[in-house]
């Protein structure tokens, strides 16, 4: 075969992982990739409510002015 040999400086498969693996850790901040999951999803969720409640907020706005548009018509 014609494989060149690993450079003297490279890394491991060993070394890598681990440093992989310690990269991950410290995105995660500390937290388990489950909790990390339930985070999300709980931010997620108040996103929603936020959306929801900016959604109400522009609809009365909106029915607020139709009904200002609608009296200067008269």
């Amino acid at each position: 075969m014609n494989s060149t040999p690993p450079k003297e400086d490279a890394m491991s498969e060993n070394d890598l992982d681990e440093k992989v693996d310690r990269m991950l850790e410290a995105a995660r901040g500390g937290l388990s990739p489950h909790e990390l999951l339930i985070q999300a999803s709980l931010a997620d969720a108040a996103n929603v409510d936020e959306r929801a409640a900016a959604k109400e907020k522009n609809r009365a706005r909106a029915l607020k002015l139709l009904e200002m548009l609608e009296k200067s018509q008269d």
